[in-house]
């Protein structure tokens, strides 16, 4: 269920600033993202996983909540952010 190391690192060099910048925001929810990508993909297989259930929400609610900080800070950011990770569709 967790994030291999290389997987990681890989998304950290792809949306980070440098390949240790794991504070910023857009690495912060692009790595929420693969972690909500995983859970979700473990819970259709495991449908009383109420626990994990539950972490998963949190963590949407986690990435709902950067974006909207993204959002007000850089709105050109949070656009390419949100279409690199195909996050929500616009019309």
């Amino acid at each position: 269920m967790a994030i291999n190391l290389k997987n990681k690192s890989e998304i950290i060099e792809k949306y980070g600033k440098n390949a240790k910048d794991t504070g910023s925001v857009e690495t912060q929810i692009a790595l929420l993202t693969e972690k909500i990508t995983e859970l979700t993909e473990h819970l259709k297989t495991n449908q009383k996983d109420y626990q994990g259930r539950r972490g998963l929400l949190m963590m949407v609610g986690r990435r709902k909540r950067l974006l909207s900080y993204l959002k007000d800070k850089n709105l050109d950011d949070y656009r390419k952010l949100i279409k690199a990770l195909k996050i929500r569709e616009t019309k």
